[in-house]
């Protein structure tokens, strides 16, 4: 179980190390209006989703 937990905290500092990089993808759209600014970051969730699905298959291939 503690081998669990800490390949969980690499993870999540690796995707946190990727979220800056690829943070404002072209194809993310952002409405900006006086003080109001709306983010919709839909091509990174969808590379974070692909990323994420090719990891859990990985570890699901050695189980």
């Amino acid at each position: 179980m503690g081998k669990l937990f800490i390949f969980i905290g690499v993870l999540f500092v690796i995707i946190g190390l990727v979220w800056g990089l690829i943070g404002k993808l072209p194809g993310d759209i952002t409405f900006k209006k006086g003080n109001t600014t709306i983010y919709f970051p839909i091509v990174t969730s969808i590379v974070i989703s692909i990323i994420l699905s090719l990891i859990f298959f990985i570890i699901g291939r050695f189980r």
